[in-house]
């Protein structure tokens, strides 16, 4: 006789709570989501069309940038359509398959956007440390297997998270206190064993952050002997001062991470909306706050967007 309070596949669909407690708030929590989602479209949009249109810029500096740009545009638009449908419209309900499918994009994109960040900091690596070697060492054909590479890496460890999820059963309860659907979020709610899916999620978020954060440190490490090694303060500033805007979004990349996974790990003492939030920030804030900082702190690129501003060109 088959149990009544399971279900031996999974459900057809969902339910998304949004931001648990604060459901009274979700038209005016919309307003600043949908304002960096608007940025993030716009801000990347015109980073790729301005890196595309300026031959000066067919550089690996600005290759890995339209790289980041693309990975932000698809990492926001994974999770933003569907939350604001559920902060306007109250559109709560996401199929099992949809949910499926946005689970692979935000993990996907995560592991990608943390490789892109590696393969920058080796840029500005080869940059600073051998500039006569630069173009050889990083050349276009060598570029694009590093693209590959850091995509396969991402569908390697992602797609694996959805059988996970897809082979469980899942029990009557159908709500997810979220916003989006998240492998650890999906899991909690099958009537089953999660050990594995547990370890391996954890596994794969620890060896990604890991790997890339300690080959990142060890760039800067190294850019740093040499920077402080130059006869000329000035010389060292000025070498020093292209890795700027890449500290600023790898430092909002990773401590938001860093951030999102303490509150998971800490739960049940901190209230959940608070944890929705930030996971809500995490997959939002970089994708905006990149292509602003690289538009602020890359010159060329500063200077192409204020030729595209009409008062600038009528003047």
């Amino acid at each position: 006789m088959s149990s009544v309070n399971s279900t031996p596949s999974h459900p057809t669909a969902f339910i998304l709570t949004g931001i648990p407690g604060l459901e009274a708030a979700h038209i005016w929590i919309s307003i600043p989501f949908s304002v960096m989602y608007i940025i993030a479209l716009f801000g990347n949009c015109i980073i790729l069309y301005i890196i595309k249109a300026e031959r000066s810029l067919h550089e690996p500096m600005y290759y890995f940038l339209s790289m980041l740009a693309v990975t932000d545009l698809v990492l926001s638009t994974s999770v933003s359509p569907k939350m604001l449908a559920l902060f306007w419209f109250h559109s709560k309900e996401i199929y099992f398959d949809s949910c499926l499918i946005q689970l692979f994009f935000v993990h996907c994109f995560a592991a990608i956007e943390s490789g892109v960040f590696l393969a920058m900091a080796f840029d500005r690596f080869v940059a600073i440390c051998n500039p006569l070697r630069h173009s050889v060492i990083l050349s276009n054909p060598v570029i694009a297997r590093m693209g590959l590479v850091i995509l396969i890496r991402g569908l390697v460890i992602s797609i694996p998270l959805c059988f996970l999820v897809k082979r469980l059963p899942y029990c009557s309860n159908k709500v997810i206190m979220f916003s989006y659907c998240g492998h650890g979020i999906v899991v909690k709610l099958a009537c089953a064993d999660i050990f594995i899916d547990t370890v391996y999620g954890l596994t794969a978020a620890f060896l990604v952050v890991g790997f890339d954060v300690t080959f990142i440190v060890l760039s800067y490490v190294m850019i740093l002997r040499v920077v402080f090694s130059l006869p000329s303060r000035t010389a060292g500033f000025k070498a020093f001062s292209t890795c700027g805007s890449h500290i600023c979004v790898i430092l909002m990349f990773y401590i938001l991470s860093l951030f999102t996974y303490s509150l998971n790990g800490f739960s049940h003492k901190i209230p959940l909306y608070i944890h929705v939030i930030v996971a809500n920030l995490y997959l939002l804030l970089p994708p905006m706050f990149n292509p602003i900082v690289y538009g602020v702190k890359t010159k060329q690129i500063s200077s192409r967007v204020l030729a595209m501003v009409p008062f600038n060109r009528s003047k």
